[in-house]
């Protein structure tokens, strides 16, 4: 199979069977653009066809991992297999790690949601802050977040905008392991490099297991994430949270209900 083009924004590298996927678009803080969401796609391909890779990782630059969508774009970012960013509904049968170095906000943070394990950095912060803006999470975190943090820290994320530090983020659970500065990709090698040393079937059959619990809940969260996304897009508040982003300033609410 053909898994060209992986795009300049986003490359591979092999390590035995582990294949490191990396978001390369640092002046846009790794924002998610159509030209990184097909090259997400396509290396997530790879791994998924390629027998002789067991384990990914995704990750960002050293400064930042992803700061989601980049909404000044607008553009369709969701793909053949993977879905929004080309990982978000991968109905994958290997383990991705997400390495989280400074920043995973949005779909970003989504992003990491949507890996088996996550390994965060001393910079790493988490954070859904799509409600300053006057949108929704509509790539996982609203049946997401709550699935992997206490109810009430996801509502928290979900409807202040704040962000969670690395060590709040390992103590409720979400994150398996911090690391220092610059070294949560060494760490997530091992982690995969110890996954590496089990058998490939059952390390498949046993996440297989563990989605197919969920599969029912995720029906119904993407149900009640298309019907949050289409009554916010009717809101006028949606124009003004991505023009008071734009323009740097604090947005003027309306405070009006959907048509």
């Amino acid at each position: 199979m053909d898994y060209s083009p992986i795009m300049s924004t986003v490359s591979t590298d092999r390590h035995d069977r582990v294949l490191i996927v990396r978001i390369e678009r640092e002046e846009r803080r790794n924002a998610i653009n159509r030209e990184t969401a097909e090259g997400i796609e396509a290396a997530l391909n790879l791994l998924d066809d390629d027998p002789d890779l067991w384990v990914g990782i995704i990750t960002g630059t050293p400064s930042i991992f992803c700061a989601g969508t980049d909404i000044r774009e607008r553009a369709d970012l969701r793909m053949p297999r993977g879905g929004e960013y080309g990982v978000i509904r991968r109905r994958r049968n290997k383990p991705l790690i997400a390495a989280v170095e400074g920043y995973a906000l949005g779909g970003g943070f989504e992003i990491a949601l949507a890996c088996d394990l996550i390994v965060a950095s001393a910079t790493a912060q988490f954070g859904l802050p799509e409600t300053k803006r006057g949108l929704v999470a509509t790539s996982g975190a609203l049946f997401r977040a709550p699935r992997a943090l206490p109810i009430n820290v996801a509502r928290e994320l979900l409807i202040t905008g704040r962000t969670l530090d690395p060590e709040r983020a390992k103590d409720l659970g979400v994150v398996n392991a911090v690391t220092a500065e610059g070294k949560a990709l060494d760490e997530a090698l091992v982690m995969a490099a110890e996954i590496c040393e089990s058998s490939p079937t059952s390390v498949s059959l046993s996440l297989k297991a563990i989605d197919a619990l969920y599969a029912d809940a995720d029906a119904v969260g993407w149900e009640v994430t298309d019907d949050a996304k289409d009554a916010v897009l009717r809101s006028p508040d949606i124009a003004e949270g991505l023009d008071a982003f734009a323009s740097r300033r604090t947005p003027r609410w309306s405070g009006l209900s959907p048509a």
